[in-house]
């Protein structure tokens, strides 16, 4: 056999190798997601079968209760809930993109210090959620002395989800073609109406799509709320952000630990409720990046 042939059949050995190791992979990927979407599906669908027949008009229009399964409602956890998700989005949305447009766009000359902030800001993104209620107790309650109320609820998750704000929208900046800002400059345009008029508008797809996912962690997340003034039960709404509140993760969790057997099925009914809301959440991100216009 010629050196030529055995190059020939080396190569073509390592080839079918690296092919099946690619099959290989793909394969247990499609699993990995078949058992996952099986596990989601079984989980909603046994949830549903519970809870399906709560579901009722007078399901979200009553209070919640601890001692009547058959009179507990969400109503009120579903106004703190909006109350959170409306406040942090607010109080989010002003900084997050702020921050994300000086560091990709006007922030140019990269050093030590805003490399710093953008490792520290990755890192952010991965801290559990009770660190941001021990935060939030500590500087809001301890040291402003705002109180357990909804501000102090809104701030604290504001400070969750605000580094997932900053690189959504980092990365949607950088998707906007660097030719669209030349052009733009090219134009006689300033650097601030470039950012206003060409970027921030392209962009805008993929930073509502990360406001979006940031809402419905705002409105899915329990542990801070509790540190930091979130009550099981409320016996009314609250209408201004001194007042103190009840989350819907908050009173599911109350009705499942419940010893009543009753307030099992309701448990059920509200989880529907808030995985539904979640749902359409991720799904209203999903519909507004497939929409957005392709750059190019």
């Amino acid at each position: 056999m010629s050196l030529n042939e055995l190059v020939e059949s080396s190569s073509q050995r390592v080839s079918g190798r690296r092919r099946m190791i690619d099959v290989g992979f793909k394969v247990v990927c499609w699993i990995a997601a078949v058992v996952a979407c099986l596990i989601l599906v079984v989980l909603v669908g046994k949830l549903a079968w519970e809870g399906w027949s709560r579901i009722t008009p007078a399901f979200f229009l009553n209070p919640p209760s601890m001692r009547f399964p058959k009179r507990a409602g969400i109503l009120y956890p579903i106004l703190g809930s909006l109350w959170i998700m409306g406040l942090t989005v607010l109080f989010t949305v002003p900084i997050g993109v702020g921050a994300a447009v000086y560091l990709e766009e006007f922030n140019r000359r990269k050093n030590w210090l805003t490399e710093t902030i953008q490792v520290n800001i990755s890192n952010l993104a991965g801290v559990p959620s009770i660190v941001y209620g021990m935060l939030g107790l500590g500087v809001f309650v301890g040291m402003v002395g705002i109180g357990k109320n909804l501000l102090a609820g809104s701030l604290t998750m504001s400070l969750l989800v605000l580094p997932v704000v900053i690189l959504v929208t980092q990365e949607a900046l950088r998707a906007v073609p660097q030719s669209h800002r030349e052009a733009s400059l090219a134009m006689g345009a300033t650097g601030w109406d470039t950012v206003w008029r060409i970027v921030l508008p392209n962009a805008m797809p993929g930073i509502l799509t990360g406001i979006i996912l940031a809402a419905a962690r705002a409105i899915g997340e329990t542990a801070p709320l509790i540190v930091v003034g979130a009550v099981n039960t409320l016996n009314f709404a609250p209408h201004s952000v001194n007042d103190r509140y009840t989350v819907l993760p908050l009173i599911i969790l109350d009705w499942i630990q419940s010893p009543i057997d009753g307030f099992k099925s309701v448990a059920a009914a509200a989880i529907v409720v808030l995985v539904g809301s979640l749902f359409l959440l991720n799904l209203a991100a999903i519909i507004i990046r497939a929409r957005a216009p392709k750059l190019s």
